[in-house]
């Protein structure tokens, strides 16, 4: 399969997995041979702001921060913190992934964050989501996840609830045309 990396990945609504119902993901990473790594980018971490955690961090907080949520990324490593981003921000610790899309992990993103000094755009989140080699693709031919192409305006808005019903219909798909049975239309 093509890597879908800098691509959205969209729950299906028959997703079993209950931490992933109605999940928009941001794909990070995607090969055949090392797997996969995303950031759900559509649940957030209850009512923890950005603010709190540089609080915690011991970071100078500006006003941006002050409103920022704190993102449920994905339940793989949830204490581990990631900034995905405009790709006006770069360090050497940066992933450019695709587009004007990018994601970097390190503290002086925090901290220039904090600044106001930090990228146009950016969601944190804590945590990731991760497959093993193969694992998504075999997931997506089950039918649990479909592809969608990103764009900046669905990664960072600020309408969480409604990132999964305007991915989909980015690509013309109706919620109504979902059988809730496998394998029917």
């Amino acid at each position: 399969m093509t890597s879908l990396a800098g691509q959205l990945l969209v729950a299906m609504p028959q997703m079993g997995d209950p931490r992933f119902a109605r999940s928009v993901i941001y794909l990070c990473t995607h090969s055949g041979d090392g797997g996969a790594m995303g950031l759900v980018i559509n649940k957030l971490l209850g009512s923890l702001s950005l603010a709190e955690l540089l609080k915690q961090l011991d970071i100078e907080c500006g006003d941006f921060a002050r409103t920022q949520p704190v993102h449920f990324g994905g339940p793989v490593e949830p204490g581990r913190g990631f900034v995905l981003h405009t790709a006006d921000y770069r360090e050497e610790a940066t992933l450019e992934i695709s587009g004007n899309i990018a994601v970097t992990a390190t503290l002086d993103i925090m901290r220039a964050i904090g600044k106001g000094e930090g990228p146009r755009h950016s969601l944190f989140a804590l945590g990731y989501a991760g497959w093993a080699p193969g694992q998504l693709d075999a997931e997506i031919q089950a039918n649990g996840w479909l592809a969608v192409p990103a764009d900046e305006e669905i990664v960072f808005d600020r309408d969480h609830d409604g990132k999964w019903r305007r991915a989909l219909a980015k690509i013309g798909v109706e919620l109504t045309a979902f059988s809730s049975e496998v394998g029917h239309a």
